[in-house]
Parts: C-alpha cells; sequence; structure tokens
C-alpha cells in the first residue's frame, strides 16, 4: 500500500500525521516513511528520538533503493504542491491524505488543493480530508469545519484527530505520541488508530 500525505499550509498536522499512519501501518507489514518535504520534518523527528520509530525513515531521493524491501510506504510530501505535482501524488498512490485543522486560513488552503485535484479530474475515491488539531469540546470548530468542508462536497474521513500537546512533545522526544506518558499521548494515537481503520477500509472498498 502507498499512502501519500499533501497540504497547501503548514501546521496542520502533515509530517504528524505521516509519522502515525507510517505506524499504523507497520503492525501490518514492514513500512517506509519517504520524507519528501524541504524541511525533512520527518527525518528531524526520527533523528530526535535516535531513530527508534519502529519503521524507516528515508529521503525521497533514496526511494528507489529501498522501495521493494517494504509493504507500505508512506510519503510526506512538500507543502504547496502544484496542479501537475498534484496529478502525480494522486494517481502515484492508493490514497490521497489531506490534513487541515480548523482555522479559517487553513481551510481556505485546503479548498485550494481541493480545487486543484478537481482540475485535474480526481474524482474523490483516491483521496480523503482529514481533520487534525480540533480543540476539545465546548469549542465546536471541528463541527463547523467539517460542515463546511461537506457544503463543498470534499470527501472526509469520519475519524478526527484532536489538538494536543502530546504530539509537540513525541515530536521533539523523537518517539509516537503513544510513547508520552500522559492522557493526551493515549487518546492521540487513539486518534490515529481511527483514522488507520478507516483508511484500510477506504483503500480496500
Amino acid at each position: 500500500m502507498i499512502v501519500t500525505v499533501a497540504g497547501y499550509k503548514g501546521g496542520v498536522g502533515k509530517t504528524t500525521t505521516a509519522v502515525h499512519l507510517a505506524a499504523y501501518l507497520n503492525h501490518r507489514g514492514p513500512t517506509l516513511l519517504v520524507d519528501g518535504d524541504l524541511n525533512r520534518s520527518a527525518t528531524l523527528w526520527s533523528r530526535n528520538g535516535g531513530d527508534v520509530l519502529p519503521f524507516k525513515v528515508v529521503p525521497e531521493q533514496q526511494l528507489a533503493r529501498f522501495a521493494r524491501q517494504f509493504e507500505h510506504i508512506v510519503i510526506d510530501t512538500a507543502a504547496r504542491p502544484s496542479s501537475d505535482e498534484l496529478r502525480d501524488l494522486a494517481g502515484g498512490c492508493d490514497l490521497l491524505v489531506l490534513p487541515t485543522n480548523p482555522e479559517a486560513m487553513s481551510l481556505d488552503a485546503m479548498l485550494q488543493t481541493t480545487k486543484g485535484l478537481q482540475s485535474i479530474g480526481a474524482d474523490g475515491h483516491n483521496y480523503r480530508v482529514l481533520l487534525t488539531l480540533v480543540p476539545p469540546r465546548p469549542a465546536t470548530d471541528g463541527e463547523a469545519a467539517r460542515a463546511l468542508l461537506k457544503e463543498v462536497g470534499l470527501p472526509m474521513f469520519r475519524a478526527e484527530v484532536r489538538r494536543t500537546s502530546a504530539f509537540t512533545n513525541a515530536s521533539a522526544a523523537g518517539v509516537l505520541v503513544r510513547d508520552v506518558r500522559s492522557k493526551g499521548g493515549r487518546l492521540g494515537w487513539m486518534d490515529y488508530e481511527h483514522v488507520g481503520d478507516e483508511l484500510m477500509k477506504v483503500v480496500d472498498a
């Protein structure tokens, strides 16, 4: 399985999503995380912990060398892909995951991303929008964002990822959020397990 994570705006959990989907898939077979972000965020995440993540992380230039050794591949892409890049991303994977947080600027960027997908003929079967950094109740930001994205007809994950400082702590320590000893760590991992379960169903459908 090849899963690509892409987005138009920084700070929406793109690398966090790539790291944790790689961890999820690694339970189902050897998984490679390909770091295509110019900031090398996934590589830095791994190095922060002394490369203790349960899957291998390589720069995209080494993909051809390692791809055959792994059952699953997750690709963390550079931000702001062009229409041509979106066409290649959507056509080169089993599912394109598009994270966005509920903030207005992020939602605007997401709409630009999906306009690009629609312009190249992507039909929605090979991509899904994922709401991330959703604030806890009683805040209604997540519900409002979901309603807006559904209104414009975007395919979305039913699962969403809550906002918790555990993700920041996990990145700084170079570990998965499930390894952060806090309630937020446990809940953050549970969120990505739900995303992974849904991803499997979408790809297998």
